[in-house]
C-alpha cells in the first residue's frame, strides 16, 4: 500500500482519479483542495475512511504543503486553475496556481525525496491546423496560447528544470481533454447536456470546427497509475485515446443522444484566440507502459455521461444558475 497525496483532487479530473484509486488498488489517499468555485466535496461522497482523507488547503501554502508531502510515498499534482474563459478575464489566479503552487509542491517534493508526477495539459502545444494529419508528440515544441496553457506551460518547465538541476523524482503527463462524471457545468460538454436537460438551447462557439481529441476520465486515471508505477523518471508521456471530434459534432451527438433535433443549439461569439485543434498521439505510453484505454467508443461514452448527469441533479444543479449568468454577460 502507497499513500498519495492528491491535490486538486475535489475538482474533476482529480476526483475521478481518487475514486479509481480507491477502487482499483489497495491505497490510501489524501486530497488537498483549497475548495475555489470549481471544487465540491459532493464529489468525494462515499469513499472509506480508513482509505481517504481530505484537507482543505492552498497548494502555494508552504507550511501545509511541507507537512502533507512529508507524510506522502506519491505526490500526483492535478490541482490547477484550468479554465481558458477564466483565464482571459483574469489571469492572475492562474499564475498563483499553476506556477507558483506548481513551485511549493516540487520544492517540498525534492525536500522529502518523493516521488512527484505532474499532470498538464495539451494545450501547452499550441494548436493545429484542421487539415493538418499531425498530431501531438512528446517532442512538439511548446506553443501555448492563453494565461491557462501558458501558466501550464511554465508548470511542467518547472518540474523539468527541478528534475534535471535537482534530481527530482517526477515525470509528467500531458492529457487531452476529458469527459465523464464530476465535471463542473462551465466545461463543454457538462454545459450542453445541463442545458438540455434544463430545456435550453446548447451554445456553440463560432461554426463549431474547433476539433479537441476527447478522452474519458477513468482512462486518463489508468494512464496516470501506469506512469506513476512504470514511467521512467524525467520523461514525458501524452495520454489521449483517439477521440478527436469537433465541438458541432459532439453538440449534435449529445442532442441525439437526448431526444433533440440534432440543429436544435445556438450559435455564440467565439473564444479570443479559440485553439483550432489538438490531437495526441499516445504511442509512447501505449508502446512502453502497455496502457490502453477502455473507452474508445466516444458514443457510448458521452451516453454514459449524459445519464450520469441526469441522475446527479443534486450535484450540478447548485453550480449552474451563476455559471450561465456569468457566460451570459461575456454573450456566450
Amino acid at each position: 500500500m502507497q499513500r498519495l497525496l492528491v491535490t486538486g483532487g475535489a475538482y474533476f479530473i482529480g476526483s475521478n482519479f481518487v475514486h479509481y484509486v480507491i477502487e482499483n488498488t489497495e491505497d490510501h489517499v489524501t486530497v488537498l483542495d483549497k475548495l475555489t468555485y470549481a471544487g465540491n466535496l459532493a464529489s468525494l461522497q462515499g469513499l472509506p475512511a480508513d482509505r481517504f482523507s481530505f484537507v482543505q488547503g492552498d497548494i502555494a501554502d508552504p507550511a501545509l504543503v511541507d507537512g502533507l508531502v512529508a507524510e506522502a510515498d506519491v505526490v500526483v499534482h492535478y490541482a490547477a486553475e484550468s479554465h481558458n474563459d477564466n483565464s482571459l478575464h483574469d489571469p492572475r489566479p492562474f499564475l498563483d496556481t499553476n506556477i507558483i503552487g506548481t513551485y511549493t509542491l516540487i520544492e517540498a517534493a525534492r525536500k522529502h525525496s518523493k516521488r512527484f508526477h505532474h499532470i498538464s495539459t495539451d494545450e501547452v502545444y499550441g494548436d493545429l491546423e484542421l487539415d493538418d494529419p499531425e498530431r501531438f508528440t512528446e517532442q512538439t515544441p511548446y506553443n501555448p496560447s492563453s494565461p491557462y496553457s501558458s501558466t501550464k506551460a511554465g508548470s511542467d518547465l518547472l518540474v523539468r528544470a527541478w528534475v534535471r538541476s535537482f534530481g527530482l523524482q517526477a515525470t509528467i503527463s500531458n492529457c487531452s481533454n476529458n469527459y465523464g462524471p464530476y465535471q463542473h457545468v462551465e466545461k463543454f460538454i457538462p454545459r450542453q447536456i445541463t442545458n438540455v436537460i434544463d430545456g435550453i438551447r446548447p451554445k456553440l462557439y463560432g461554426k463549431g470546427e474547433n476539433v479537441r481529441d476527447w478522452i474519458h476520465a477513468n482512462d486518463h486515471s489508468s494512464a496516470v497509475l501506469a506512469i506513476i508505477a512504470k514511467g521512467r523518471i524525467g520523461e514525458t508521456y501524452l495520454i489521449g485515446a483517439d477521440g478527436e471530434k469537433n465541438n458541432k459534432d459532439v453538440v449534435e451527438l449529445i442532442l441525439k443522444h437526448m431526444g433533440q433535433a440534432p440543429d436544435a443549439y445556438d450559435h455564440v461569439i467565439d473564444r479570443a484566440g479559440h485553439d483550432l485543434r489538438y490531437a495526441i498521439d499516445s504511442t509512447k505510453l501505449r508502446t512502453e507502459l502497455g496502457w490502453e484505454p477502455r473507452f474508445s467508443n466516444f458514443d457510448t461514452g458521452i451516453e454514459d455521461t449524459i445519464a450520469w448527469y441526469r441522475d446527479n441533479e443534486d450535484w450540478w444543479r447548485p453550480q449552474k444558475a451563476a455559471t450561465e449568468a456569468k457566460y451570459k454577460e461575456q454573450g456566450q
